[in-house]
């Protein structure tokens, strides 16, 4: 459990990534994104989480750079959409040029595509990108336990984090256990129910009883759990907010209420049939 907001976990060989970080899911390109960089650097954050497929990657690296913070205090993650998966070293290159951060700290493939044979092309794409010092550690998100075991087993080498949508109400229990038995970090996206935190009047009851808002109790039941979590927001009141949660402890009891959330409601798609057609998707996405 990390006890601050620059405190990091070890995700693979000599790679460290800050657990608390800032996502940036449907935050605008432009002004909005670079802003909301800026807010959480200026606040300590030093993990922005961005995609190929959220198209502000660029607005991402300005902000970085415009910080003047040292790059090498700045982890910086990113990932690439299934059906750029054919054409994933030229997808790479834009977003390492777009970013102009020299390297990126944290590669993953967003989603795994239902085309098993391009995922394993992909993933050992991704494993030469690490070999060749372009990235540092190689990941993925929204992959299913069956799915983290499949690319072991074909490939030779989990990935260093999954990705996934994982708050109160979809706990993600059996996933988080395999890959703590395997090494592989858990980054919980939508940590705060995925904008829905007003429908569940726990969060509310539990964060004032100890002096704190209802996202606040949210986010330490994630931080308590282990859970490394990137809440996305593009106002400085909230980013700085959702960071002050390291100076109380949530009780065994208050966590077990909690945990009996597990179960409500889901919001991504399903893993093994979603296919990544990105028309559909920025109709429809939800991460």
């Amino acid at each position: 459990m990390i006890e601050g907001l620059q405190e990091c976990i070890r995700i693979a060989n000599d790679v460290e990534m800050p657990g608390f970080g800032l996502g940036l899911y449907k935050a605008k390109a432009g002004e909005e994104v670079y802003r909301a960089v800026r807010f959480a650097l200026d606040a300590g954050y030093r993990h922005i989480d961005t995609a190929t497929f959220y198209g502000n990657e660029k607005d991402v690296g300005l902000a970085i750079k415009d910080s003047r913070i040292p790059r090498e205090e700045v982890f910086v993650a990113t990932k690439l959409w299934p059906t750029d998966f054919a054409r994933a070293g030229e997808t790479f290159e834009k977003s390492l040029s777009l970013l102009g951060t020299g390297y990126v700290d944290l590669y993953m493939l967003h989603w795994p595509g239902t085309d098993k044979f391009l995922r394993y092309r992909t993933w050992d794409m991704v494993l030469d990108l690490r070999e060749k010092g372009l990235i540092r550690a190689a990941g993925v998100s929204n992959f299913t336990a069956d799915q983290l075991a499949d690319l072991k087993e074909k490939t030779g080498e989990f990935p260093a984090n999954d990705q996934v949508e994982l708050h109160p109400w979809f706990q993600q229990r059996e996933l988080r256990r395999f890959c703590g038995k395997n090494g592989i970090a858990i980054t919980a996206w939508g940590p705060i129910f995925h904008g829905h935190l007003s429908e569940e009047p726990l969060m509310e009851e539990i964060g004032s009883h100890y002096g704190k808002t209802a996202a606040q109790a949210t986010l330490r039941w994630h931080i308590q759990n282990g859970n490394a979590v990137i809440p996305k927001s593009v106002h400085q009141d909230r980013i700085l907010s959702n960071a002050d949660i390291f100076d109380f402890m949530l009780s065994q009891e208050d966590m077990q209420r909690i945990d009996a959330l597990d179960g409500k409601r889901r919001f991504s798609w399903d893993s093994e049939k979603f296919d990544g057609n990105a028309d559909k998707a920025r109709k429809n996405i939800t991460k």
